[in-house]
């Protein structure tokens, strides 16, 4: 990147800024992306994991935001990701008779309708009214008092951070040069222009100054402190807000749905995770750490008193597998009377060669990469092709379905269960291949990790030499879920993934022991903060814990 001028560098590893890479790379623009940590380390690994329209923004009359984000579900399901976006069923119990029927209802089908309008909604079944005795066997768990009845309709879901590190992968494919670990430190001026960045290898290895024509800023919550940089002051602000989650083994609630509730500040939802249920949401402002935002005792019972209101055997502390916490990025005006937060994005040109993007949801990253970029193109004086993200597959995409019907064909040939392949399926597309070739050449890494059997031991080689894991940290949070699926927090499984990165990135037996002290000091820290009363003292324990592995 530093050898010569770009035409665009994003600073920003999360999905809008693997997005905005994706987007200027497939029309023809030389194309750089750094991210201070590992891709998708901040919000866009801690999200809820669903790819929605946003049922409860029609109810806000935001038709366009949800017609908008309806229509990037269906491209995904059906063009860009099919293997890592799939569709998931909500129960939304009714307690009043008449009028919640007609009223929810009315939303639902406006819900379904407008997906249909889109051309991209066929892919889902349409919602359907269930009676009571209907919704208690399709969702035995729920408590007969806390229903009169149920809609079930649909949406989708992804693992995010997975999506996320596809989604680089991809921009990579096509030619954007992309660095995690690189930390962009200062801004290039030229008079009031902005000409590059200062970027720093966290890894140890120098700083860089990086020349572009066009910088993207797309660092969510940290768009403030990154805009500073610049001695600008901002059009707008981000403010976070804290969203966590709890993650509970299938078998603590009976359902063979996913399910929403309403609370009394926004809604609830229970949503099916292989063999977990992930539990959430909170919306709490958040002013502190944002690299590690720390789950509190209060936000653990707070998610599990509203669940349990529902629930006929209610869940405990002991039934919590994994916990997370994450940062939305929500756009706040400068006075009081303009800082209705809001899940819209906006872009902004706020010096010459440099635009910010900010705001926005999940499920709406490619619109926002896009808006990016046609910002960006106005400051080039040169001919840009429009967009083509809407037509481009995600690696992996291309010919998932044939190996999908394949799949028994390939157990058969390879020795794997059938479910084993589904799981490699379902996580790298048509790029199961080159999993499978790992084992071809080495059969121990067919065998499941002896403390996380979900996953092969093919899977962290895999992240290390194929999807840019540079840490024990990036395969057991963010390329496996380990971190989140097991009683354990992945301390467990932390030797023997290391062991197997160990040869991939060149460990040392000393690195080995440094990447396992470092992961259960941090696992240690999180248990620690979820032990503590408030935000303050559960920020305080969770900076108990070093954030960068000694090298």
């Amino acid at each position: 990147m530093a050898e010569r001028e770009l035409d665009v560098l994003v600073v920003g590893g999360g999905v809008v800024g693997a997005g905005t890479a994706l987007d200027a790379v497939t029309r023809g623009l030389s194309t750089g992306l750094v991210e201070a940590r590992d891709w998708a380390s901040g919000t866009s690994s801690r999200s809820s994991k669903l790819i929605h329209g946003g049922l409860r923004y029609l109810e806000m009359l935001d038709f366009a935001l949800v017609r908008e984000a309806l229509k990037e579900r269906g491209l995904l399901l059906e063009r860009i990701a099919p293997h890592l976006v799939r569709p998931v069923p909500f129960l939304y119990p009714l307690q009043h008779r008449a009028w919640e029927r007609f009223y929810a209802g009315s939303g639902v089908a406006l819900y379904d309708v407008m997906s249909l309008a889109r051309g991209h909604g066929r892919g889902l079944p349409a919602h359907r009214h269930l009676t009571r005795r209907h919704a208690l066997r399709v969702a035995p768990c729920l408590r007969k008092d806390a229903l009169v009845g149920a809609l079930q309709y649909y949406d989708a879901q992804v693992d995010d951070a997975r999506f996320v590190a596809t989604l680089v992968r991809t921009a990579a494919a096509y030619g954007a040069k992309v660095a995690n670990r690189a930390r962009v430190t200062g801004f290039l001026r030229e008079g009031e222009r902005v000409v590059g960045a200062r970027v720093q290898d966290v890894e140890g290895r120098g700083e860089y100054e990086i020349r572009a024509k066009q910088i993207v800023n797309a660092t969510g919550v940290w768009t403030d402190d990154t805009q500073a940089m610049v001695g600008e002051r901002g059009r707008f602000h981000v403010r976070a807000s804290k969203g966590i989650h709890l993650v509970v083994p299938r078998d603590r609630v009976n359902s063979s749905t996913g399910l929403i509730l309403r609370t009394e500040k926004s809604v609830l939802f229970v949503i099916p995770w292989g063999r977990h249920w992930i539990i959430g949401t909170t919306d709490t402002d958040w002013d502190l750490d944002k690299a590690h935002p720390a789950a509190s005792s209060a936000d653990i019972d707070y998610l599990l008193e509203h669940v349990n209101s529902v629930l006929a055997v209610p869940l405990t502390r002991d039934d919590v597998e994994g916990v997370y916490a994450g940062l939305r990025p929500l756009l706040a005006g400068e006075s009081d009377a303009t800082s209705k937060l809001s899940r819209e994005h906006t872009v902004a040109h706020p010096v010459p060669g440099l635009v910010v993007v900010a705001g926005g949801k999940y499920t709406t990253y490619r619109v926002m990469a896009k808006d990016a970029v046609d910002e960006a193109v106005h400051g080039l004086d040169q001919r840009v092709a429009e967009c083509v993200t809407e037509d481009v597959p995600l690696l992996g995409a291309e010919g998932y379905r044939a190996l999908w019907n394949a799949r028994a064909r390939i157990a058969a040939e390879t020795g794997l269960h059938v479910v084993r392949v589904e799981h490699l399926l379902n996580r790298y597309g048509s790029l199961a291949d080159e999993v499978l070739n790992l084992i071809a050449e080495n059969p121990s890494l067919g065998r499941p990790l002896q403390a996380a059997d979900d996953y092969l031991r093919a899977e962290i080689v895999y992240a290390a030499s194929h999807e840019g894991a540079r840490h024990l940290d990036d395969v057991l949070t963010r390329r496996t879920r380990i971190s989140i699926e097991t009683f354990d927090r992945g301390t467990l499984s932390a030797r023997e993934a290391a062991e197997l990165m160990a040869p991939v990135l060149g460990w040392d037996k000393d690195q080995v022991e440094r990447e396992i002290q470092h992961y259960e000091k941090r696992v240690e820290a999180e248990r620690e903060s979820q032990r503590q009363p408030d935000d303050l003292t559960a920020d305080a324990a969770r900076l108990g814990a070093p954030d960068i592995v000694p090298l």
